[in-house]
């Protein structure tokens, strides 16, 4: 069942829907909050995020064992993100991680916090680990900058899009022209009964904001970007959730070979759509190369600077030089694409001799 965020009484507030049910889209100026939220003066209610939390002395090094990341030396109030994968190698849980000394706090999609509970609790067999599905008693709240009066409380700080330790970039773009600089992000978690109190007057954004700035920033997103066949490799997520040089876990054959062969079998593109159409494409639409279907839009917002945008996962022979369309039923949108993962490994930035300078 969802859970309507209070929030939602404040003026001008229109609930979102799908994925982000219970929070708001916008409060009425969907541009202006995305300009405010971009300038740190507004925060976003991401109240509808799963929390998920892991106690007992064993945790980081039990979730070690399970994750795609190194966790065992993770110091309080360090920020980090794990995969949880299949024995294909394929994405099953995605969760943002950050510890405070005594419980590891995973903050996930609405969607995953009670599935992601229960597997935990079937993998702990003896260990000294507790978990809880917290949601209920937990709030998000998301900023692009670091709120002083908020200093009380825990915050992840996105890893993205820095490449971490053990960590490896896919993009055609080295790490200091990535345009996921331009979107430091930080997500507090508050108790559920004081997320009014903790807002205060300050400005609030809606959802559609945080998705604009999300997109713009080539970040993926689980159950947006991700299906049932996604691999790390395809949505540049070697960068920030995968150690490539840590011990045994589920799904580390598929990430070592993949990564040795440099050929993910599809690959994350952003787009920049025509902006001379009234309406926007579905999630969900074809991405066509002349006749032939290519990939699919995962993600599509009005950015307030670029107009409408998208990401979109597509075969990795799509030439990066094409110019794409967007099928929306019997509606074409014409779309440049930009390359975020590099159709081949001698494109990618620092692998072999030949770098490639990208700009946006």
């Amino acid at each position: 069942m969802t859970i309507k965020s209070p929030l939602l009484a404040r003026p001008g507030a229109v609930e979102a829907g799908a994925a982000d049910a219970g929070v708001a889209s916008h409060y009425g100026e969907p541009l202006r909050e995305q300009r405010a939220l971009a300038g740190g003066t507004a925060v976003v209610d991401l109240s509808h995020r799963g929390v998920v939390t892991v106690t007992g002395p064993d945790r980081l090094s039990w979730l070690n064992t399970l994750s795609s990341q190194q966790l065992t030396n993770l110091q309080p109030g360090q920020s980090s993100e794990l995969l949880l994968l299949s024995v294909q190698g394929r994405i099953e849980f995605d969760a943002r991680v950050v510890d405070d000394g005594a419980t590891t706090w995973l903050i996930v999609e609405a969607a995953e916090a009670g599935p992601l509970a229960e597997w935990l609790n079937k993998m702990k067999f003896m260990l000294r680990v507790e978990i809880a599905e917290a949601s209920a008693d937990w709030a998000v709240l998301g900023s692009t900058s670091r709120v002083p009066e908020w200093s009380s409380l825990l915050v992840w700080e996105d890893p993205w899009p820095h490449v971490g330790a053990g960590g490896y970039s896919y993009a055609v773009v080295g790490e200091n022209a990535h345009p996921g600089l331009e979107r430091p992000w930080f997500e507090y978690l508050v108790p559920a009964a004081e997320l009014e109190s903790t807002v205060g007057d300050r400005p609030l954004a809606g959802v559609w904001a945080a998705e604009a700035l999300r997109i713009a920033a080539w970040r993926p997103r689980w159950g947006a970007e991700t299906d049932d066949k996604t691999i790390p490799h395809e949505l540049d997520l070697l960068r920030t959730a995968v150690h490539l040089n840590k011990g045994c876990y589920k799904g580390q054959e598929t990430i070592a070979r993949v990564h040795n062969l440099g050929h993910p079998p599809r690959r994350l593109v952003f787009l920049q759509l025509d902006g001379s159409q009234h309406t926007m494409p579905a999630v969900g639409s074809e991405v066509r190369a002349g006749d032939r279907k290519v990939g699919t839009v995962t993600s599509v917002a009005q950015h307030y600077e670029m107009g409408p945008v998208a990401l979109a996962v597509v075969k990795r022979s799509v030439a990066p030089e094409e110019v794409l369309t967007v099928l929306d039923g019997e509606v074409p949108y014409t779309a440049a694409q930009e390359v975020i993962v590099a159709p081949d490994a001698g494109q990618i930035v620092g692998r072999q001799t030949g770098f490639l300078r990208g700009t946006r």
